[in-house]
């Protein structure tokens, strides 16, 4: 990814934002200077291209309610969020009977908000969450205390809620250190089109929440944030339902600092009846399910199923009901090369983690309001290459 300070040019700002001190220029180096073999940089081994994802499937804890992220501490502890408030704690394969941590949220059945995103560097957690009876959403920082957390302390507030839908809700560190997440329009599709609204975006900043920026904009409901091994950004997001008349065109983006996605003056490839007006041209999605087809996709990571093997961007999606596997052309970072289905048969898909020990971590989402529960009943599930 491109260095912090290339990152922070041209962003386009919703507040005061205060970046970062300006990186300090290399020293040149010496004409006289003869490079020694051990200063030669060492090559970069090349990966050999994604095989099949063969693997076994595990559940990991089962009879959790509408969970909706997942990350893993450094000892390898995962982390989850239930939607309706809770934080809950895996540690040695099982999973603890109190939560680390219960927050009075607004979530209502068959809607969309509540707790949804987490993100863990320690010592500290971040939460996104949703309250004032889903009017507002929230970011806000813990501290981690064993299998507790304590102190909260806000650095993000007043992100737009909305009656039910739309609440993004995806947190997720980058490599540059910046704290990314995901909002959502609520449910008014002209705050994706305002870039000074905090709706349809995604926004950048600081641990302590300094900093605020405006990484990109024009998202219906973005869920799903992932970056991959060169550092690149990319975003699910949820195409239409009936609104604008259009339906689907769920859509997985490459996204470009400051650019615009298009909604709602086009759902994926479409354009829709709302005036273009002074918006910019939009950055067209990577890959996007059509007019027919809804994925619902949310959260993503990119996963290598061997050691060695290209890492490919692996989706869980609601109403698709699977987690879907993206092959991104290795000579086009925008453009995907195939995609599959690679696991299915358990409902509704919420989150989607690499884990550290090389398996691929899902989160069912059938006790949402909006799937058909069934034995065992929300699980974390672990999908191991064989």
């Amino acid at each position: 990814m491109r260095k912090a300070a290339v990152l922070l040019a041209g962003l386009v700002l919703l507040t005061g934002c205060a970046s970062g001190p300006a990186a300090k220029a290399s020293p040149k180096p010496s004409h006289s200077a003869t490079a020694s073999p051990s200063a030669l940089p060492t090559p970069t081994p090349t990966l050999k291209p994604a095989g099949a994802f063969h693997y076994s499937t595990t559940a990991v804890a089962q009879g959790l309610v509408a969970p909706w992220a997942l990350d893993f501490a450094k000892d390898g502890a995962i982390w989850l969020t239930e939607r309706p408030g809770r934080v809950r704690v895996i540690r040695n394969g099982q999973l603890l009977p109190d939560p680390a941590l219960t927050l009075n949220v607004s979530t209502a059945s068959g809607c969309e908000d509540g707790l949804l995103g987490l993100a863990l560097k320690e010592p500290n957690a971040y939460l996104y969450y949703t309250y004032n009876g889903g009017a507002t959403n929230r970011v806000s920082r813990f501290t981690i205390e064993g299998d507790k957390l304590s102190g909260e302390q806000v650095i993000l507030d007043g992100i737009p809620g909305g009656s039910c839908y739309h609440f993004g809700g995806r947190l997720k560190f980058g490599p540059d250190g910046y704290l990314y997440l995901t909002t959502g329009e609520g449910f008014v599709a002209s705050r994706a089109a305002d870039p000074n609204n905090l709706s349809g975006k995604i926004l950048r900043v600081h641990e302590d929440g300094s900093g605020r920026e405006m990484y990109a904009w024009g998202f219906r409901n973005p869920q799903g944030l992932a970056f991959d091994p060169a550092g690149r950004l990319y975003v699910s997001n949820n195409g239409p339902t009936g609104d604008l008349g259009l339906c689907c065109h769920d859509e997985v983006d490459l996204v470009q600092q400051g650019q615009f996605y298009g909604w709602p003056a086009w759902a994926g490839g479409q354009r829709t009846g709302f005036g273009q007006g002074s918006l910019p041209n939009r950055t067209g999605p990577m890959v996007e399910s059509g007019a027919s087809t809804a994925w619902a996709p949310s959260g993503m990571t990119f996963f290598a199923a061997s050691a060695g093997e290209t890492p490919t961007l692996f989706v869980a999606t609601l109403k698709g009901e699977a987690v879907r596997r993206f092959i991104i052309d290795p000579s086009d970072p925008g453009k995907v090369a195939s995609q599959e289905v690679v696991f299915g048969n358990a409902g509704r898909m919420r989150d989607a983690v690499a884990g550290p020990d090389g398996c691929l971590y899902v989160l069912t989402n059938n006790r949402d309001t909006r799937g058909a529960p069934r034995a065992g009943d929300d699980q974390v599930l672990k999908l191991c290459p064989q």
